[in-house]
């Protein structure tokens, strides 16, 4: 609703956020990666160093492709933004090429879903 844009909607209602969607058509497909834990356990060394790899997780790194806005497609190496409801990503130093961007996770969300 762009009545709402700047958080000051016509009707009184108070604006928190405002959401900004890409249009698949004008978005630039990047590369992804979500980064997780590596291991699933807090302290993978207990049983010993030769047992530490049954604790690696195996959902450590997602890789995804996403569409993002035309502007991102040339983002520098170590560049930061926020992408909604995901987290903050950097441009990648070593794979990220203009035109061709990728991107890490380096900060989650918190998540303050809580289920009914």
């Amino acid at each position: 609703d762009k009545g709402s844009w700047g958080g000051n909607a016509p009707d009184g209602r108070k604006v928190k956020g405002t959401i900004h969607w890409v249009d698949c058509a004008s978005g630039v497909p990047a590369e992804v990666r979500l980064y997780d834990r590596l291991f699933t356990d807090p302290d993978p060394m207990k049983e010993g160093s030769e047992n530490y790899l049954k604790y690696l997780n195996p959902d450590s790194l997602k890789t995804v492709t996403a569409y993002v806005e035309p502007l991102l497609g040339d983002a520098k190496p170590g560049e930061s933004f926020q992408f909604e409801r995901t987290g903050y990503f950097c441009a990648d130093a070593v794979d990220s090429k203009p035109g061709a961007p990728v991107f890490n996770r380096t900060v989650t969300l918190k998540d303050g879903y809580k289920p009914a």
